[in-house]
């Protein structure tokens, strides 16, 4: 039986140095270091972020802290026309820093012909850089061509593609289907087409939707995670972005000052804790 990877995303390191967030992981005991370039969650970037010369930099950083790479974050909407050309280049950065998955949004269902047609030709160039493409469900409460599990495991089954699978997120059905009363259930429906998960939880409050220690919120994770043990080798991140909330319209709320670095590694230990009792994982 392969290792299970367990990865922490970079999100909850928002505001953060990529040097220190990688220390940070390394020292939390994390093997495994997934980077997050996700419009809203995250400092603003632009295509600039994955010329070579940040490959080259990534490489370095995550060589110094002992950490590899197993999956990247690079959320865009693939029906675009600019789509594939910069998710090319998103592609191309992840598997130079060693991803063998990259996530994404499908479109907004509006976008769904040229999302199909774009999704063609993304894929025979994923195929080439050897990486799968992981489509993750959203949680901004949107018409997409993801809104639950069963529209992800029909998208996946119609392309029959090894290189696109589900990164599904059963936290972001909180906020995105609120009428939804079984999150975990949502989210073990998805594991058979899925190819990594994004592992989170979260509350609801009159305010909106707020993340949580893995375990302290309704997703229902310990269900989840019992039921992603049972799979020989899946894959997961534990994501917690710790400095944004999603209102009560479900859009991303990002407070002014950066999660103080001692706040997150208490969270993420203890979501860490949690994950490996859950996987059985005895590291």
């Amino acid at each position: 039986m392969a290792e299970r990877v367990i990865s922490v995303s970079g999100a909850p390191y928002d505001g953060h140095s990529r040097e220190a967030a990688l220390e940070s992981a390394a020292t939390l005991g994390f093997t495994h270091f997934e980077p997050a370039f996700i419009v809203g969650y995250t400092e603003p970037f632009d295509e600039t972020a994955f010329k070579p010369s940040e490959m080259t930099s990534w490489r370095s950083a995550l060589r110094f802290s002992g950490l590899l790479c197993h999956a990247m974050s690079s959320h865009i909407d693939l029906g675009f026309e600019d789509s594939v050309e910069v998710f090319t280049g998103r592609m191309a950065f992840a598997a130079a820093i060693g991803a063998k998955v990259i996530a994404t949004n499908t479109a907004a269902r509006q976008r769904e012909a040229t999302f199909r047609r774009n999704v063609e030709t993304i894929l025979r160039r994923a195929e080439a850089f050897d990486i799968i493409v992981g489509l993750e469900n959203p949680g901004d409460g949107s018409d997409s061509l993801i809104n639950t599990a069963r529209d992800g495991i029909s998208l996946v089954e119609e392309f029959g593609s090894p290189f696109l699978k589900l990164n599904y997120d059963a936290a972001n059905t909180a906020s995105h289907r609120p009428d939804m009363d079984d999150l975990a259930g949502d989210g073990i429906l998805a594991l058979p087409e899925s190819a990594h998960a994004h592992i989170k939880d979260v509350r609801e409050t009159d305010e909106g939707w707020f993340f949580c220690d893995i375990g302290d919120g309704k997703v229902g994770c310990e269900r989840l995670l019992a039921a992603i043990a049972k799979l020989d080798s899946l894959p997961v991140s534990i994501e917690l972005p710790l400095r944004l909330h999603r209102n009560r319209q479900a859009q991303p709320v990002r407070r002014r000052d950066p999660v103080p670095l001692s706040s997150i590694e208490d969270s993420l230990a203890r979501s860490l804790k949690v994950v490996r009792r859950a996987l059985n994982d005895n590291q």
